[in-house]
C-alpha cells in the first residue's frame, strides 16, 4: 500500500494548497509571456533597419515557435525515458506524457505554416485562397506537407502501444524543417541543413529532456539517490548538447554573416539584432546550467540544482520564442 505523501516531496506540509495547479497556471503564464515575443518582436527588430518582412510576419513567428515546442516536448521524453531506463533501481513511475497535445499543437502549427506557403508565402484570408494542391508543385511545399503528415504520425505513434516509434516522424519534422532553412540557391545548402539539423535536435533533446526531468523527479519522490541520479546523468549529457549547439549555431552564423560584418548586423539589422537576443538567453540559460551543476556536485543537498534548473527551463522557453523569431525575418544576407 503506498503511504500518504510518497511520490510527491510536498505532500503533508502545511499551507501549499495543491500543486499541481500552481504549476500548471505558472505554465500558462510562461506561454502567455513566450508568446509575446514573436507578436510583437517583429517590429521592435526591424525598427529603423530599413527592412521589410515578411506579410503576417508576426503569426508566422509564432506558428513557428508552436512548431518548435511540439518538437521539444516529445524528443525530450524519449531522451529522459531512456536516460531513467539505465539507472538501477529507479522507480518504475514516469511522468504522465504530454506527446499527444505536443502533436496536436505541432501539427495545427504545420497546417498553418502550409497554408501560407500554399498561397505564395502570403497569409490567406479565406479557405478558398488555400491551393493544396499546390503545395505538391514546390519544395517548401512539400516539405511543409512533411511537416503537417510528421506531426500527425507522431501523434498517431505517442496514442499507441509503442510510444517510442514516435521518434521517425519526428526526425522527419526535424529534417524537413533543416531542409526549408536553406534553399537550393544558398551556397552550400546541404552543409546548412546538416547544421541546422543538428542545433535542432540538440535544442530539442536539451530543452524538452530538462523539462521531463524536472517534472519526473516529485513522483520519485521516496528514491532520493535515483532522484540525484537521474538529474546528475541529465546534467553530464546536456553539457556536449550546450558544446553542439554552440558550435553549430556558430558556424551557421558565420555562413549567414561573413566576420567582417557580424558586428556591424548585430545591430543594423532586424536577423542581427534577434540573433543578439537569443544570444544574450543562451547566455544566462548557460549561466544556470552551470549553477544547477556545481549545486549538484557540490551542495549539501545535491536537489538544490532543482532551483537553478526550474529557471533554466523558463530561460528555454525563452529562447524557442526567439528562435521561433528568427526564423520569421529576413535573412540580412542573401547567397546567390
Amino acid at each position: 500500500m503506498r503511504t500518504p505523501g510518497a511520490g510527491h516531496p510536498d505532500n503533508g506540509r502545511p499551507g501549499l494548497g495543491q500543486p499541481g495547479i500552481g504549476r500548471a497556471v505558472a505554465l500558462l503564464l510562461l506561454v502567455a509571456s513566450a508568446a509575446l515575443i514573436p507578436l510583437l518582436g517583429p517590429s521592435i527588430a526591424l525598427d529603423g533597419t530599413g527592412e521589410a518582412a515578411a506579410p503576417g510576419v508576426g503569426g508566422i513567428a509564432l506558428l513557428r515557435t508552436v512548431l518548435f515546442a511540439a518538437l521539444c516536448v516529445p524528443v525530450g521524453e524519449l531522451f529522459v525515458r531512456r536516460l531513467a531506463g539505465r539507472l538501477p533501481g529507479a522507480p518504475p513511475e514516469r511522468a504522465r506524457s504530454w506527446a499527444p497535445y505536443a502533436a496536436g499543437a505541432g501539427f495545427v502549427a504545420a497546417l498553418g505554416l502550409a497554408s501560407v506557403v500554399s498561397t505564395g508565402n502570403l497569409v490567406p484570408h479565406s479557405l478558398a485562397a488555400i491551393d493544396v494542391g499546390g503545395l505538391y508543385e514546390s519544395r517548401d511545399g512539400k516539405l511543409a506537407l512533411l511537416e503537417v503528415n510528421g506531426f500527425a504520425a507522431a501523434g498517431l505513434c505517442a496514442l499507441s502501444a509503442r510510444p517510442a516509434m514516435q521518434v521517425w516522424p519526428l526526425c522527419a519534422v526535424a529534417v524537413a524543417e533543416a531542409l526549408r532553412a536553406h534553399p537550393a540557391p544558398e551556397t552550400g545548402p546541404l552543409t546548412g541543413s546538416a547544421l541546422t539539423f543538428v542545433h535542432l535536435t540538440c535544442a530539442a533533446l536539451w530543452v524538452g529532456g530538462l523539462l521531463y526531468v524536472l517534472r519526473t523527479l516529485p513522483l520519485w519522490g521516496a528514491a532520493r539517490d535515483a532522484r540525484v541520479a537521474l538529474l546528475g546523468l541529465y546534467a553530464r549529457v546536456a553539457a556536449p548538447l550546450l558544446a553542439l549547439i554552440t558550435a553549430t549555431g556558430i558556424w551557421s552564423t558565420l555562413r549567414r554573416m561573413p566576420p567582417g560584418t557580424v558586428l556591424d548586423q548585430l545591430t543594423s539589422t532586424a536577423y542581427g539584432r534577434t540573433l543578439l537576443a537569443k544570444v544574450i538567453v543562451v547566455v544566462a540559460v548557460a549561466v544556470l546550467a552551470l549553477w544547477s551543476r556545481l549545486r549538484l556536485s557540490r551542495a549539501a543537498d545535491p536537489l538544490t540544482a532543482c532551483a537553478p534548473a526550474r529557471a533554466e527551463v523558463v530561460a528555454l522557453g525563452l529562447v524557442v520564442a526567439v528562435s521561433g523569431l528568427l526564423t520569421a525575418l529576413p535573412v540580412p544576407i542573401r547567397w546567390t
